[in-house]
């Protein structure tokens, strides 16, 4: 299944893969392209984390959402797609919405990276500090809506990003809490349109591309 990487990485790298434990929190634009790449990777131990059902309005940019399964859960339907990909993978799935009040339940198992794909501002902040405290490797995914250049998104520090609300006050928390190690993080420095509607407009090409990126940076650190 997995020859063509093992060629191109090599059978020690892709061992440590197998044997790499991840949790994605939040499985939607962002995090199932992020979900997607792990598993196609040679990810075996994954835990996703999400609420939500499928809705219409998934359709245009997640790549769980279809005609078919509107309605459903999305870690239900993720599971089932990531056992026909792989079968070999062990699929936790974790179906709370978190908050400050709930968030010591992902920390029940030991993670070798956690990918924050989660849109609630205080659960950004708490995974920072508790990975921080923890001493676990953690990825942040900054605002990827109201964008559409897919070429704009890049990994920095949280310290070092720019055109993003969501980044400006996580670079205000971690200076707050002192956190001095860096923050990565992905995001883009596109300036966000101004469209004024009453929802976040968003397409395919930047959240999948963000997804892809953040698991990309993770699979680097672990065969580094």
């Amino acid at each position: 299944m997995f020859s063509r990487t093992i060629s191109l990485i090599g059978q020690d790298s892709y061992y440590k893969l197998k044997n790499s434990h991840i949790l994605v929190l939040g499985v939607g634009g962002v995090g199932g392209y992020a979900i997607e790449a792990l598993i196609r990777s040679g990810i075996e131990n994954i835990t996703i984390v999400d609420y939500d059902k499928i809705d219409i309005t998934n359709i245009n940019r997640q790549i769980i959402a279809t005609t078919e399964n509107i309605g459903k859960l999305k870690i239900g339907e993720f599971k089932k797609r990531i056992l026909a990909i792989n079968p070999n993978v062990k699929v936790t799935s974790i179906k709370e919405r978190i908050t400050e009040d709930n968030i010591d339940i992902l920390f029940n198992d030991k993670y070798d990276f956690i990918i924050d794909a989660c849109d609630t501002i205080s659960v950004k902040k708490l995974l920072i500090k508790k990975c921080h405290d923890l001493n676990i490797n953690l990825i942040t995914v900054c605002g990827m809506g109201k964008r559409t250049e897919p070429n704009k998104i890049k990994i920095c520090d949280i310290r070092d990003t720019s055109y993003d609300a969501i980044a400006k006050i996580l670079r205000k928390y971690v200076k707050d809490e002192k956190i001095t190690e860096k923050v990565p993080c992905v995001f883009s420095s596109e300036s966000p349109t101004k469209r004024e509607v009453d929802f976040i407009p968003s397409m395919v090409f930047v959240p999948s591309v963000a997804g892809i990126i953040a698991a990309k940076y993770v699979i680097d650190n672990i065969i580094k």
